[in-house]
């Protein structure tokens, strides 16, 4: 036998040792951690917003299918299934559970565990909402970001009263089913007592809900309509934009894409950031930061858009001084 054919052999035997030894002598890989998504809207409306939360995981080092992988669960605007996602997500012992922009979805992961890091963002306080006992140092097993734009409402009613100063009354519209609707109407009130004005409050739990909300409003003599943050609401976007456009009614959202997709204004925290800084925090987790020493961020980023066209189909002149005001106006 020839020094070349023993050589072969012996790495073929090698080889076959190798296969056969128990698997702690192996070198380990480590598994990839994954991350459990949790949301209550639809994946559709939420395409640019997920970028985002990719975005943010990049920042800490992490990419999808790379070092990461990721399980998303979306409650199609019905949050009586978030409950069984967020317990599915928990006995899968993910390693993270995101819930970015959801306030419903927050709450029932924080129901769903109380081991498995939590990342939540949500538009109202997360206080007082009970996910967290303090901002600075939340303790226990979660931690977010917090864009307050429930809290944005008395803001939303000033800059409607200057678009339509003659207007009386105006209506607010919350879906019952999300906590941060209280908050929604409080604030609201207090910004339209500072100027004299009267709130009417609708609700919606479903898009037909929606359309019955316009025909209320019209009856109630309302002069305009602010909508509330919700994950029904944020996929529905089409839906008010039709409906404002037909009953002639000036419209306020919390988020540009409404603007954007052809409504009068939006005022409120980028929903895209709230992604991202989601993100960014289950990648320090996953580095080993603890979440109750994380604390609540909140946001730095509001925007302020106009659309001069859907001005221009409600009839409506906007005042130079608003327009100065803007941080986008749609032409």
């Amino acid at each position: 036998m020839t020094a070349k054919m023993k050589r072969r052999e012996f790495i073929t035997l090698l080889g076959g040792a190798a296969a056969a030894w128990p698997l702690p002598a192996r070198a380990q890989q480590p598994a990839m951690p994954v991350i459990g998504f949790l949301q209550s809207g639809s994946p559709e409306p939420n395409v640019n917003r997920v970028a985002g939360f990719r975005k943010g995981l990049g920042e800490a080092g992490y990419v999808e299918g790379k070092n990461v992988a990721i399980e998303y669960r979306w409650a199609e605007s019905r949050y009586d299934r978030l409950p069984a996602m967020a317990a599915d997500l928990a006995s899968r012992k993910v390693a993270v559970i995101a819930a970015p922009a959801s306030t419903p979805a927050a709450l029932a992961a924080k129901a769903a565990t109380t081991t498995i890091p939590i990342v939540f963002g949500i538009g109202g306080d997360p206080v007082q909402t009970g996910l967290v006992a303090n901002l600075n140092r939340p303790g226990g097993n979660v931690t977010g970001f917090t864009s307050m734009n429930a809290e944005l409402a008395a803001k939303q009613v000033g800059l409607l009263h200057e678009l339509l100063p003659a207007a009386a009354r105006f209506a607010v519209l919350v879906n019952p089913g999300n906590l941060i609707h209280e908050t929604m109407i409080r604030d609201a009130e207090k910004g339209a007592a500072a100027l004299g004005l009267q709130i009417e409050v609708l609700s919606a739990s479903t898009n037909r809900d929606i359309t019955t909300a316009f025909t209320t409003l019209l009856e109630k003599r309302a002069g305009a309509l602010l909508v509330s943050p919700d994950a029904l609401f944020v996929s529905r976007h089409t839906q008010f934009v039709t409906l404002a456009a037909r009953h002639a009614v000036p419209t306020i959202n919390f988020d540009r894409a409404f603007a954007e997709a052809g409504g009068l204004m939006s005022y409120g925290g980028s929903l895209t950031d709230v992604f991202r800084q989601t993100g960014n925090y289950v990648g320090r987790i996953l580095k080993g930061e603890k979440p109750g020493e994380l604390p609540v961020a909140r946001a730095t980023k509001f925007e302020f858009v106009i659309n001069l066209q859907a001005a221009q189909v409600l009839g409506l002149d906007v005042p130079a001084t608003l327009l100065a005001r803007a941080d986008e106006v749609i032409e």
